[in-house]
């Protein structure tokens, strides 16, 4: 067995954060290194401990989990650690702010225990991850706010295959997924993945998506 996906818990709510750590800590390939309550902790401990994923609410006294996430994972931060948001809140803000922060991946706290463990499994990997109650209209709805607006889809410099790929990752579709609706290997669509994020210098799958729906690529 390999190392162990190292994770911080933060959550305000005792019950939930306490929660949350057993379940992660229970699993042979991770371990809960921390705990905290508010997010001025998590980034003061994920800079001690330096977690592979914190696991972020977004209410949170003293700072607030998007807060914290920008200063955990937004743009100019030199070394990000990767964050996944979980919040009983399935509301549009949350979710664009979230992302918009830095955040690797989102989930709401009614989720089973399985679907919050391939999160942490899925963001440690550096890949990105949006529960399926994140619509792709939502997406889509928030999109210019995060890419101006500008180009024509026949400008995107990628071959007619990646095209479609990154169609069938705006539609939410897993590399397995892909695999099988295009009939090739898992790894030759990770391959693919990996060239339409350096390509279009994405940092991964949402901004894909992102990327997708603003260039009229899907809908």
């Amino acid at each position: 067995m390999g190392v162990p996906i190292r994770v911080l818990v933060c959550d305000d709510q005792a019950l939930i954060r306490t929660g949350f750590a057993t379940i992660i800590d229970a699993q042979p390939d991770m371990e809960v290194v921390g705990e905290c309550g508010d997010g001025k902790a998590a980034v003061e401990l994920a800079g001690r401990l330096r977690p592979d994923v914190v696991v972020m609410d977004v209410r949170m006294p003293v700072l607030d989990g998007i807060k914290a996430t920008r200063l955990l994972a937004g743009a100019g931060v030199a070394d990000p650690v990767k964050v996944l948001v979980v919040t009983t809140f399935n509301l549009d803000e949350y979710v664009y702010e979230a992302l918009r922060a830095g955040a690797s991946g989102f989930l709401l706290k009614d989720a089973p225990a399985p679907q919050l463990l391939h999160g942490v499994r899925t963001v440690a990997t550096g890949a990105a991850l949006l529960a399926p109650e994140v619509t792709r209209q939502l997406v889509g709805r928030y999109a210019a706010r995060i890419r101006p607006a500008d180009g024509d889809p026949a400008d995107v410099p990628l071959t007619p295959r990646e095209l479609e790929v990154l169609r069938l990752i705006a539609d939410g579709l897993s590399n397995n997924e892909i695999a099988a609706t295009l009939v090739i290997s898992h790894e030759t669509v990770k391959t693919y993945v990996s060239r339409i994020l350096t390509k279009l210098d994405l940092r991964d799958r949402v901004q894909a998506v992102v990327y997708a729906y603003r260039r009229g690529l899907a809908t």
